[in-house]
């Protein structure tokens, strides 16, 4: 069977997209790998195996056009208010907390923030849809 090990991001600015991730979800860099024309820095934290890579394009100073096909990345927490709230005073700017329900099932409750890209990250309460949140 195949295991989800990482989502790559192109990033513009290294230390601004490092400084993001750490504040927002404890990301932090597992490995580093320079190349000619690119860098990859590998994110993860203590509560997961699955990593986040950031790659750099060297020389690149105009910001990526993400599309509008829409995509995000998800993160569980135990305490979404708690954590809504530092993230706030963070100044991370968190989309207003929502529930998601079908029929009379809740699905998810959620926010979402902005990393300094622009890609969206989707923070849910613990035991949302999905086997192993």
């Amino acid at each position: 069977m195949a295991k989800m090990i990482h989502s790559m991001l192109r990033v513009l600015e290294e230390q601004r997209s490092l400084a993001f991730y750490e504040a927002a979800f404890g990301l932090r860099p597992v490995d580093r790998l320079v190349f000619d024309s690119f860098t990859l820095i590998y994110l993860a934290n203590e509560e997961q195996t699955f990593e986040l890579e950031l790659t750099i394009n060297h020389g690149r100073t105009a910001p990526y056009v993400l599309g509008d096909g829409y995509g995000h990345l998800a993160v569980s927490v135990e305490d979404l208010a708690s954590e809504h709230e530092r993230l706030d005073a963070a100044g991370l700017s968190p989309t207003p907390i929502r529930t998601l329900e079908l029929e009379t099932r809740i699905i998810g409750t959620f926010f979402f923030l902005t990393d300094p890209d622009g890609y969206k990250i989707e923070v849910l309460s613990r035991g949302a849809p999905g086997r192993f949140l």
